[in-house]
């Protein structure tokens, strides 16, 4: 269940493993996923800022997964004492039924959804930065915010337009707020009456530092190197409300503003409460060190939605951090631990001794602690760089991204914004006479409404 790291690395290793048992029929793996494609979201800032084409930041899932069988949908409900999963597939979808899957072993691996806090408005116009559909809209609308604020001559609307708010001080919003600010630099030299200096670039974090991963000294770097580049950060600082397009702290401040991007936090996936399975307070599942649902046979999880006891840490009790580094060495170690435990083999606990974290600030520009180093600027951010390109899956991948790399050093960036394919259908319905005295497109009968202005790219779980 789940086609994300784990799920993909897991399969990966199990088809490796069971390669002559698939082959004789007496094995079959099956993967199911709302996407027929792996997303490696160390990339998407950098395919959010152009460095990289969207198409190259994920991996298809039948392309890898040759020997498996591929369900796209998602589960609805997990009965274990029955070994049975409820699904809604895309055929289900156009019949209004569902399906039933059997197994005889479990691998549960949804992932993570973002955490939504119950905030004014945040329905309404925040923009989720988890999946490419979210990195690219984010991007299409960044530089439609530039366009309306140079054809605008309200000063309000150009003010709205150019403010830009990002809440969440953790991996996903300080390098999604890094790259896309060194973007919008760029590409405000082709704008005749935008001026760098004119954006707004707020960053909102609830606690009193940002990036822990990178550790402290790091973390204040990063803040002083956000501020020369005139980045508004404010630590200890919540967002109150976002209603009428009007960003409003704790503190006090009022930002009038068109683009609010929600990255504080993740919690579980939904699924996980629909199952008869385990879950510890935080609603993630009770796992032991050797990938093993607690109290539960023929049940296994590793990722963001597992607990997982870190047998390697010197405080008792504490838990691996859901992240990608640990979810790509779970899933080897939990695919070899399920053709263990088929052969009737003892099972191997996963341990590994945390390496470090890297970040990127934008192009040339990031922060690293990696085996008790700490690197700054230009050698932090070709770390990142490298490290990445190493654990992107297949040399397929590799080549085309480390390709696109050479090229964008060689060439301009591209600032055009696209935001028309997210809704391809809007000029057919137009030439179709499907237009409102307003000027505005009317939906098509069974159409969805179009969203709400601003939120581009919002999550489909975000709401």
């Amino acid at each position: 269940m789940g086609g994300g790291y784990v799920g993909l690395y897991t399969a990966l290793r199990l088809q490796r493993q069971l390669k002559a048992e698939l082959k004789r029929g007496e094995a079959e793996i099956v993967v199911v996923s709302p996407d027929p494609y792996m997303t490696y979201q160390p990339f998407l800032p950098e395919a959010a800022a152009g460095s990289i084409s969207p198409r190259h930041v994920v991996v298809p899932l039948r392309r890898v997964l040759t020997a498996c069988r591929i369900v796209i949908g998602e589960a609805t409900a997990i009965d274990h004492a029955k070994r049975t999963v409820t699904l809604t597939t895309l055929a289900s979808e156009e019949s209004g039924a569902t399906e039933q899957l059997s197994y005889d072993e479990l691998v549960l691996a949804p992932g993570s959804i973002s955490r939504i806090l119950p905030v004014p408005g945040l329905a309404d116009f925040g923009i989720g930065f988890k999946t490419v559909e979210e990195a690219i809209g984010l991007r299409n609308h960044v530089i439609e915010q530039m366009d309306v604020a140079s054809s605008t001559r309200d000063p309000a609307i150009r003010d709205a337009a150019l403010t830009f708010v990002f809440v969440g001080g953790g991996y996903a919003g300080v390098e999604a707020l890094g790259e896309l600010e060194d973007m919008a630099r760029y590409a405000a030299q082709y704008y005749h009456n935008v001026k760098p200096e004119d954006m707004k670039w707020i960053l909102v974090e609830a606690t009193g530092r940002i990036l822990p991963e990178v550790g402290e000294e790091m973390g204040t770097y990063t803040v002083t190197q956000l501020r020369r580049r005139n980045i508004d950060v404010r630590l200890n600082t919540r967002l109150e409300s976002c209603v009428d397009r009007v960003a409003v702290l704790s503190d006090g401040a009022r930002f009038p503003t068109r683009t609010v991007v929600w990255t504080a936090g993740v919690k579980p996936h939904p699924i996980l409460a629909a199952t008869d399975l385990p879950l510890n307070e935080r609603g993630r599942l009770k796992c032991t060190s050797e990938l093993t649902v607690d109290g539960v046979t023929h049940a296994w999880a590793a990722g963001d939605a597992a607990a997982v006891p870190d047998v390697t840490a010197s405080e008792p009790g504490k838990e691996t951090a859901p992240n990608a580094q640990h979810a790509v060495r779970q899933a080897k170690v939990l695919g070899d631990n399920i053709v263990r435990s088929l052969r009737g083999e003892p099972l191997r606990e996963y341990r590994h001794a945390y390496v470090g974290s890297v970040a990127s600030l934008g192009l040339h520009k990031g922060v690293a602690h990696v085996y008790g180093r700490k690197l700054k600027g230009y050698p932090a951010w070709f770390m990142h760089r490298a490290y990445h390109l190493s654990r992107v899956p297949t040399f397929n991948r590799k080549a085309r991204v480390l390709a696109e790399w050479v090229l964008a050093g060689l060439f301009k960036r591209e600032i055009v914004s696209l935001g028309s394919l997210e809704h391809p259908r809007a000029e057919f319905e137009l030439a179709a006479g499907g237009k409102s005295a307003a000027g505005r497109e009317q939906p098509r009968p069974g159409s969805p409404p179009d969203p709400p202005q601003g939120s581009s790219g919002a999550s489909r779980e975000g709401s």
